[in-house]
């Protein structure tokens, strides 16, 4: 898995007032929750900093670096702002190596589906797959092979298996589909 390193400041105001003062000079307040002594650190991060971490659809391991100590974390929620789209708020969770991580994982297709080569149309029904594992087994993203996908069939949650991951997606969740399409119906009725 990727790592990003993210630079912070610890922070001793907290409230609306505080946080609204800190948004006013471009930092955003975040939290990271689940530290070694079940204490949370606040600090606050510069809006330019996150945009990579935050407009993506990678998943990264952060290395957070805070006033010259570093933090292993995972994101775990972003605010925004209602009207604006403004980040308000990031949270995130602290990442031991003993202790399994549970996140959603982007889910990648690979190969030339045989439906497809039948006249049939693939669909992406689950972008991620929500997983658990510890830190240094999680992969970048999660491989599906549909090149014996046939025409009409889908693979479900319950059919895929990766080393050193549980899967705690619901297992009849279809993951990815060869659906008929118009063209191959038409066709189809026409050769009876």
């Amino acid at each position: 898995m990727k790592t990003y390193e993210l630079k912070g400041e610890v922070r001793e105001d907290f409230g609306k007032k505080a946080a609204r003062s800190y948004r006013s000079e471009g930092l955003i307040p975040c939290v990271v929750y689940g530290g070694s002594n079940e204490k949370n650190l606040n600090f606050v991060v510069k809006k330019s900093d996150v945009r990579n971490l935050i407009y993506t659809p990678e998943v990264y391991l952060i290395n957070l670096v805070l006033d010259g100590k570093s933090v292993m974390a995972i994101l775990k929620e972003i605010q925004f702002h209602p009207v604006k789209d403004n980040i308000l708020h990031i949270d995130f969770l602290h990442v031991f190596p003993n202790v399994p991580l549970v996140i959603e994982l982007p889910v990648r297709l690979e190969g030339l589906a045989a439906g497809v080569k039948s006249g049939g149309k693939l669909s992406l029904d689950l972008r991620k797959l929500k997983v658990k594992a510890l830190a240094e087994k999680l992969p970048q993203e999660l491989v599906v092979n549909v090149e014996d996908l046939e025409l009409g069939k889908s693979i479900q949650v319950g059919e895929l298996n990766f080393e050193g991951l549980e899967l705690l997606t619901p297992k009849n969740a279809v993951v990815c589909r060869v659906q008929l399409t118009r063209a191959a119906r038409g066709a189809a009725a026409k050769a009876q």
